[in-house]
């Protein structure tokens, strides 16, 4: 088993040597390749003494060495990689020593192509745990309950109640089966370009659980944490989910295998959404048409925090 590991490198000068190293301690791991995005920290020489320390350490950068985003930093890295197996890093996470314990099992089976498994939490700083906690807790990002591969996609949507998540820091999937998707990180979305990913891929894929009760990676969470600004409020959430599900109605409308009921349901998020992201007056305005013409959409409206916040 080869697994190449991806890692997108920006602002990340003070983290990337301990993911790089988390990664290094698997015989599983054939390389690990980083991709540094034109940082505006000193990543990119971490990244080179990095490379030249390990030889199984491979940088690249885009071809014009200008900022692309993690998405398409992402898909360089699995264009440049050699392995039979991708997995993924954020520069500032970490590996666990049981990260590809249920990929030993369970990749040797043709029918998986993907495995996930359970994210954990940890503060660099007291000031980020301070900031951060009330948002993070000392949870786990995971999927709830053992799923066959049929039913990931609908709960990663939202149609099968409560059902969790996968990071992509959990995820091992067989090179072969990202020929199923064409593109494979829409490089246009800046945010939320891994969850329509993972959205896709559960749709086309096989993905299997791994260890869902205890973590196998870890979140690094920091000050300068982009993801955090946007949980945390600083970016409005609502704004950024109305990008990524517009481009997943557009996904769905295209495909014309999709179930009726799941490009209903993904339109109706969009229309959530885009009604949370509105200014007061338009939003109820928009409440009240969709009332008339689509009450379902409402409906399911309120169980965004986003779409309920600052209705009166």
């Amino acid at each position: 088993m080869e697994i190449s590991v991806i890692i997108p490198v920006y602002n990340a000068e003070h983290y990337v040597a301990n993911a790089v190293e988390s990664a290094l301690q698997f015989s599983e791991v054939h390389e690990i390749i980083l991709v540094e995005d034109k940082s505006p920290d000193n990543a990119l020489d971490i990244c080179k003494q990095l490379a030249e320390k390990y030889g199984r350490v491979k940088l690249f950068r885009h071809p014009d060495g200008e900022n692309h985003g993690a998405g398409a930093s992402r898909n360089l890295g699995m264009e440049k990689s050699t392995g039979d197996f991708i997995a993924f890093l954020d520069a500032d996470d970490f590996y666990l020593p049981n990260r590809f314990d249920a990929e030993k099992q369970l990749l040797g089976n043709p029918l998986v192509d993907g495995i996930y498994g359970a994210l954990g939490t940890h503060y660099y700083t007291q000031k980020a745990k301070e900031q951060n906690f009330p948002i993070y807790g000392e949870r786990l990002v995971t999927v709830y309950k053992n799923h066959s591969p049929q039913e990931v996609f609908r709960g990663l949507l939202g149609m099968n109640g409560s059902f969790g998540l996968i990071h992509l820091d959990t995820l091992t999937v067989r090179k072969s089966a990202l020929e199923k998707l064409n593109p494979w990180m829409k490089t246009h979305l800046r945010l939320h370009q891994d969850t329509e990913f993972l959205f896709r891929l559960s749709y086309y894929c096989n993905l299997y659980p791994g260890i869902l009760d205890q973590p196998i990676a870890v979140r690094g969470i920091h000050e300068e944490n982009r993801i955090t600004r946007v949980d945390s409020g600083k970016i409005k959430p609502a704004s950024t989910k109305v990008l990524l599900w517009k481009e997943m109605e557009k996904w769905a409308e295209n495909n014309a295998d999709l179930p009726q009921d799941i490009k209903i349901h993904i339109r109706r998020m969009h229309r959530s959404f885009k009604i949370a992201n509105a200014s007061s007056i338009k939003k109820w305005g928009m409440i009240v048409k969709y009332f008339m013409l689509d009450f379902p959409s409402i409906r399911s409206g309120l169980y965004n925090i986003n779409f309920r916040k600052n209705l009166f």
